[in-house]
């Protein structure tokens, strides 16, 4: 979602009802109470009806020339308004629905929180493997994978032509998948699959 900023105009033309602001009004801040009052409220009915409150609120405080002193900080305007909504709606209506500004966000599903713990063990068991191959094998991965040097600059380091260090970067792949399987580690390619 690409968020807007409002000035004077934008805010003059809600008020006068201009029927390109309002679909844009309706569209853009329903989007973004629908995405606030999600992760706070389980109620689809409920959202919607704050939502629909929130929207009329702003339109008339608008149009009834009560206005915003600061159009550009109308997004912030909107926001206050659905948090009186909110609490409004929720005390009036007796819901067990519970809120609170300083809630947290809930924690998003598709974030891995294991993910840098099975870093930190690939990389111990990189480092463990690279330690075990021969000086030449670990300077041409380092050199290819880690550091990402040009390859004629690799060349140029080991007086190689690019033929040669085919053949050379080939024995060392095949030098640390031994290692690396041998140490009970998944192989690398089973371990970027998962």
């Amino acid at each position: 979602m690409i968020f807007e900023s409002f000035n004077e105009d934008y805010v003059r033309r809600l008020a006068d009802g201009d029927s390109g602001a309002g679909d844009h009004f309706a569209s853009y801040f329903g989007n973004l109470l629908f995405l606030k009052l999600r992760v706070r409220l389980r109620s689809t009915e409920l959202i919607d009806d704050i939502r629909q409150e929130t929207l009329m609120r702003v339109l008339v405080i608008l149009r009834e020339g009560r206005g915003v002193n600061r159009p550009e900080r109308f997004g912030a305007f909107v926001n206050g308004v659905c948090n009186n909504v909110v609490r409004e709606l929720c005390r009036w209506d007796g819901r067990e629905e519970s809120w609170s500004e300083n809630m947290d966000d809930p924690a998003d599903p598709t974030v891995d929180l294991d993910a840098n713990l099975v870093n930190a063990d690939s990389k111990r068991e990189i480092e463990q493997a690279f330690a075990v191959l021969s000086e030449k094998d670990r300077r041409i991965l380092q050199a290819i994978y880690l550091d990402e040097t040009d390859k004629d600059e690799v060349c140029r380091l080991f007086q190689v032509d690019p033929g040669y260090l085919r053949v050379l970067l080939h024995r060392a792949k095949v030098q640390f998948r031994k290692v690396y399987r041998g140490g009970n580690g998944p192989s690398p390619v089973n371990r970027a699959g998962a």
